[in-house]
């Protein structure tokens, strides 16, 4: 019995030392970057304004689409933490109205868009991996922080 717990954790080890993460590594710490290949392109930072429309409180980031684009369905981002935790991220799909991104946050007595599915991964000192865990249909979305107004946005085409 020992020697199969022994050979189970050799095999673990071996798995985590071939998982170390060699791509390109972020140049700015707090902003996830898109992984596209052997490059990272940062997402559009940006500020959510909260506004309160009909018994509704609606978040709007301004300008009509991001200029992050990727064809990519399921993309993934890198991220270095400084001040910001990347596992508090939250990603939704926001829509384009009146030449900006709006996403409803919450209704009287009801909750808003639920954020889409995301998982966040260390890969090394203070480096993480973002990967969204479902098929994103073409649209607009953006990562924010849980409690934060801060957003990073991007567009899959």
């Amino acid at each position: 019995m020992k020697k199969i717990a022994a050979l189970f954790l050799a095999a673990a080890a071996i798995g985590i030392a071939q998982s170390k993460y060699e791509g390109p590594k972020p140049e700015k710490p707090d902003l996830p970057y898109l992984r596209h290949a052997a490059k990272l392109i940062p997402l559009e930072t940006g500020q959510a304004k909260e506004e309160t429309r009909k018994n509704e409180q609606w978040a709007a980031v301004a300008g009509a689409s991001s200029p992050v684009r990727t064809p990519l369905a399921e993309p993934f981002f890198v991220m270095e933490m400084g001040r910001v935790d990347p596992k508090l991220f939250e990603l939704y799909r926001v829509e384009p109205k009146n030449g900006q991104r709006e996403v409803l946050i919450s209704k009287k007595n009801k909750q808003g868009s639920k954020p889409l599915r995301i998982m966040v991964t260390p890969l090394g000192e203070r480096l993480y991996r973002i990967d969204v865990n479902e098929t994103l249909d073409n649209g607009e979305y953006c990562l924010s922080p849980s409690g934060s107004n801060n957003v990073f946005c991007f567009q899959v085409y």
